[in-house]
Order: C-alpha cells, then sequence, then structure tokens
C-alpha cells in the first residue's frame, strides 16, 4: 500500500459489517468502502482528520452495505459508485431492509456506474475496479498497491454467500480463482466481514479450494 495511503476498518451495523475509510495523508482525500449503516465514528473520523470524500463506493448492493449510503451522502456529498448490475438489488432496498429487519433508508442514485477495468484516483493512488460476481451479479473488488478490498467475494477461510437472488456459486470460484488468487500472494484481503487476511494464506488453507 501506498506510504501515503491511510486506512481505518470499522464494524458498523447489526450484521458487522467491515465499512473502509481509505485517505490520501498528503491531500486529505478519502473513499469511504460499503458504509452499511449511519455509524457516527466515521463521521468522526472524517472531521478529526480533516477529509474530503471523493467517493462513497459500494462493492455491492446488499442492504448491509449500503444502508448508509443516503446518511453518508448528505453528510459529505460525495457521490455514489456502484456496479451497473446491481442496480436491481439497489432499487430492492426496502424489500432487503424488510427480509432481514435491517434499519435502513432509500440510497441515493449512484452517480458513477462502475465496470471491470475503471480506476479511482485518489490523489494519484488508483484503486482498479474488478468484476467478481457470484455473491450478486454485480459485485467489485477494488485493486491497489497491495491491497484488494474484496466485498463479499471472499472472507479469512470462506467465501460469500450464494444462495441470495443472483447469487452463482461456480460464478463466483471462478472470479476469486482468476481475479483475485492471479494476486501476489503478499496482498492484503480487506473483507466485507470478519478479519484481514492474504492472498497467500487463502490459496493455501481455504477450504473452498
Amino acid at each position: 500500500m501506498s506510504s501515503h495511503l491511510e486506512l481505518k476498518r470499522y464494524e458498523v451495523g447489526p450484521l458487522m459489517t467491515n465499512c473502509y475509510v481509505l485517505w490520501d495523508a498528503r491531500s486529505r482525500e478519502a473513499i469511504v468502502v460499503d458504509p452499511g449503516a449511519a455509524d457516527p465514528a466515521v463521521l468522526s473520523l472524517l472531521k478529526r482528520e480533516d477529509l474530503t470524500v471523493k467517493w462513497i463506493v459500494n462493492t455491492h448492493a446488499h442492504v448491509d452495505h449500503v444502508a448508509g449510503n443516503r446518511w453518508l451522502h448528505e453528510a459529505t456529498k460525495a457521490p455514489i459508485a456502484l456496479h451497473e448490475r446491481e442496480l436491481p438489488l439497489l432499487d430492492q432496498l426496502e424489500m432487503q431492509a424488510a427480509m432481514f429487519n435491517y434499519p435502513c433508508e432509500p440510497s441515493p442514485t449512484p452517480s458513477l456506474l462502475l465496470k471491470e477495468g475503471d480506476a479511482l484516483e485518489l490523489s494519484g493512488v488508483s484503486f482498479l475496479v474488478v468484476h467478481t460476481p457470484g455473491h450478486s451479479p454485480g459485485s467489485v473488488s477494488l485493486l491497489t498497491e497491495g491491497v484488494a478490498l474484496v466485498g463479499d467475494a471472499l472472507f479469512a477461510g470462506s467465501i460469500g454467500r450464494t444462495d441470495l437472488p443472483g447469487g452463482s456459486h461456480a460464478q463466483l470460484i471462478q472470479a476469486i480463482q482468476s481475479k483475485l488468487f492471479v494476486l501476489d500472494e503478499a496482498t492484503r484481503v480487506l473483507p466485507g466481514h470478519g478479519p484481514e487476511t492474504s492472498i497467500g494464506k487463502e490459496k493455501r488453507f481455504n477450504p473452498f479450494f
């Protein structure tokens, strides 16, 4: 990871979703990945570090990853970025919230529809968008120097569930093997839930492979 890039993780919401704030220590520009709830600790960090949020990025549109979109957008005015194939899930947010008894306000419409190969720039640091479907149709991972933010595709010792609408076990396995396991084994894996892991550790010990 770039020496100028700072990272902070918060577990937010009833399902303990990992919300990541990454920022450039020089420019004070930040991105927030997966605001799964309105957590005041996130805003406290943004204020304390004098950060300007450039993007709110959703790795996918399940309720526990987007429930804080409106709250954070209204607080920061930052645009929301999401893969186009996740728009139907975002439109069904009220139904998702009822299904999981998860408190949620409707999300603003994304300003940027992500696709494979896009790059989000943060003061010279590039976050490459990689389409990693299977947990949901438009799930994406963000890759930057030695770090992979993978949403619910890959976990420490596990993979994302594929029994929800739009999920595909075969597609997820293929995406992990062809898009993530080709990365350097030292790459830090920052998942949507649970502890950090590494590509090498998951290639060797993850029971799904």
